[in-house]
C-alpha cells in the first residue's frame, strides 16, 4: 500500500472545500448584457464551448439564478456545451441562462413533478434490484430493474411506471443482478471482505484518513494493506444503507503520509486538485483494485438504488463498469477532479452494465473532511512503501498473492485496454492526460491488468495498489 508510513514526519495537507472550477465566475457577471450592449438580444450570444468540470459548475451557479425554472442540465460532449433545461412561461430566465453562455432547453417536466414521480416510486415500489434517476437527458425518470424482479414484482414495477405517464418515466431491464462491489481478495482489507480507497482526505481534527464506500465501513472496523498485514486504519465514521454509502477511514499512524492522487498503474498518478460535482454527458474515470483503469458516461444523478442490504439516495448512475472488489474506489475527471466512491450496479468490464457512485462532495461534508495536497512526490515512487522499499516491494506481490488475487491477471486488462481507449479517447494535453489517455495507463498493459495495477506486483505492496492511498 503506497500510502508511505513515515513515522517521524507529519504530511502536509492542503485544507480547503470542494474548489469552484472558475466558469461561472466569469460568465454569470455578463448574464443581462448582451455582446452588442442590449439587454434582452438573448439570440445573439451563442453557447460557449466548455471543459466538462468547467460546465458542471456553471450548471451549478445557474440552478441557483434560475430557481424553479431549472429542470436539470447535461453536458454535450461533442459539441462541448453545457445544456440547461428550464420550464416554459419564463422567458427571462432563458435570456439568463443563454447569456451565461449555456445552450438552453425548454421542457415539461420541472424538478418538482420529476421529484413527485420519484416519490410515487419510493412509495409503491421500492424493490430489491431496481432503481431509478431523473435522466436530464429525455427529462424523464429512469427506471431500471435487474434480473431478479419478475412475476408479481415486475408487474408492480411496470404498473408504477405506467401510472406516471410515458411523458414522465421510462423503463428497462438490466441484464445482471444489482449488488455492492465488495469482495475477498486484495487491495484495503477487513473482516474477511476486499474494497479499494477512493480518495486520501484530511479528517476535521487533522488526522490523515481516507474515503471509501459506506458498505465497506460497515462490513469492517478496521482495515488493513494486505490480506494478512495488521490494521493500519479504522473506521471513524459510516454511512449504508440510507442517504449515501461513504465512509471516512483514519489511518492509525498520525504520521502517516497520504498524496492527494489517484495511482492508474505502472507507476503513474494523476494529483487530484479538488472535489466537483458530476454533470450528467461527462467523461469519467473509475479506478478499482479488481479492474484497474476504466472510463465511461455520467448517465443521471441523484439515483435512488434498492441493494438487496437497504436503499441507498443520491448517487451518481454511470455506464463505467467495475466488479467485486472495485467498491469505494476513485471516480474522477481527467484533470483532477474528484467525483465520486464505487457504489455498486449490475454486470462487470466484460458485458458491461450500470453502476453508481456516492458524491464525493456530499460524502465530504457528512463527514466534515477535505481533500489533502500531501506530499504527490513522495506517493509516487516513495522510499517507503507498504512497509518496505519501494524498489523492492513493487515487484514482490507477497502482501497481494503475486498476482493471483490482486486484480485477478486477464480480468484486469479487460477494462482498461478497452474502457480507457489506450490514449485515444482521452489525449494528454492537461496534467494527467498521459497518465490517462496515453499507453502506460489506459491500454491494458500497466493500468490494471495484472502486471503493474492490480496484480500483486503493484496492487497491494506498496506502490500501485489500485485503490490504495495513492487514490
Amino acid at each position: 500500500m503506497s500510502h508511505k508510513r513515515i513515522p517521524k514526519r507529519k504530511a502536509a495537507f492542503a485544507a480547503g472545500t470542494v474548489v469552484a472550477l472558475g466558469a461561472a465566475a466569469i460568465l454569470l457577471p455578463n448574464a443581462n448584457a448582451s455582446q452588442d450592449g442590449s439587454s434582452n438580444d438573448a439570440a445573439a450570444v451563442a453557447p460557449k464551448p466548455l471543459k466538462a468540470t468547467d460546465a458542471s459548475d456553471l450548471a451549478s451557479q445557474l440552478q441557483k439564478l434560475l430557481g424553479d425554472a431549472f429542470a436539470g442540465s447535461y453536458y454535450d460532449a461533442d459539441s462541448r456545451q453545457l445544456v440547461v433545461n428550464v420550464t416554459a412561461g419564463n422567458t427571462s430566465v432563458v435570456v439568463q441562462a443563454k447569456q451565461a453562455g449555456a445552450k438552453v432547453r425548454v421542457v415539461d417536466n420541472s424538478l418538482t413533478e420529476l421529484a413527485a414521480g420519484a416519490k410515487t416510486l419510493k412509495d409503491r415500489a421500492t424493490i430489491p434490484g431496481t432503481s431509478w434517476a431523473v435522466d436530464p437527458r429525455t427529462n424523464k425518470i429512469l427506471v431500471t430493474a435487474d434480473s431478479t424482479v419478475t412475476g408479481a414484482k415486475w408487474n408492480t414495477l411496470e404498473s408504477t411506471v405506467k401510472s406516471l405517464g410515458s411523458d414522465m418515466a421510462t423503463i428497462k431491464k438490466s441484464a445482471g443482478t444489482f449488488k455492492t462491489f465488495v469482495s475477498g481478495g486484495d487491495a484495503i482489507f477487513g473482516g474477511g471482505a476486499r474494497c479499494s480507497l477512493g480518495f486520501n482526505v484530511t479528517a476535521g481534527d487533522g488526522s490523515p484518513a481516507f474515503l471509501t464506500a459506506g458498505h465497506c465501513g460497515v462490513a469492517a472496523e478496521q482495515w488493513s494493506d494486505s490480506e494478512t498485514g495488521q490494521p493500519i486504519a479504522t473506521v471513524d465514521q459510516a454511512t449504508f444503507p440510507g442517504n449515501g454509502d461513504f465512509a471516512l477511514v483514519k489511518y492509525d499512524d498520525p504520521a502517516t503520509q497520504a498524496p492527494s492522487e489517484v495511482n492508474v498503474g505502472g507507476g503513474q498518478t494523476v494529483a487530484i486538485q479538488q472535489a466537483a460535482d458530476a454533470e450528467v454527458g461527462s467523461q469519467v474515470f473509475r479506478m478499482g483494485s479488481t479492474t484497474g483503469l476504466a472510463d465511461g458516461q455520467v448517465l443521471a444523478l441523484d439515483a435512488t438504488v434498492n441493494y438487496p442490504e437497504g436503499t441507498v439516495t443520491g448517487l451518481i448512475q454511470t455506464n463505467v463498469c467495475a466488479e467485486p472488489g472495485d467498491s469505494g474506489g476513485s471516480l474522477f475527471t481527467q484533470d483532477g477532479s474528484a467525483i465520486g466512491l464505487t457504489s455498486g450496479g449490475s454486470g462487470d468490464c466484460t458485458v458491461g452494465g450500470e453502476t453508481f457512485f456516492q458524491p464525493v462532495t456530499t460524502a465530504l461534508q457528512a463527514v466534515g473532511a477535505t481533500l489533502g495536497a500531501g506530499d504527490a512526490a513522495g506517493g509516487a515512487g516513495g522510499d517507503q512503501a507498504g512497509g518496505g522499499e519501494a524498489g523492492a516491494g513493487a515487484g514482490a506481490g507477497d502482501e497481494a498473492g503475486a498476482g493471483q488475487e490482486a486484480g485477478a491477471g486477464g480480468d484486469a486488462s479487460a477494462s482498461p485496454g478497452d474502457e480507457a481507449g489506450a490514449g485515444q479517447e482521452v489525449g494528454g494535453e492537461q496534467a494527467g492526460g498521459d497518465v490517462i489517455g496515453g499507453q502506460d495507463a489506459g491500454n491494458g498493459q500497466d493500468a490494471g491488468n495484472g502486471q503493474d495495477a492490480g496484480n500483486g506486483q503493484d496492487a497491494g505492496n506498496g506502490t500501485g495498489d489500485a485503490g490504495q492511498s495513492h487514490n
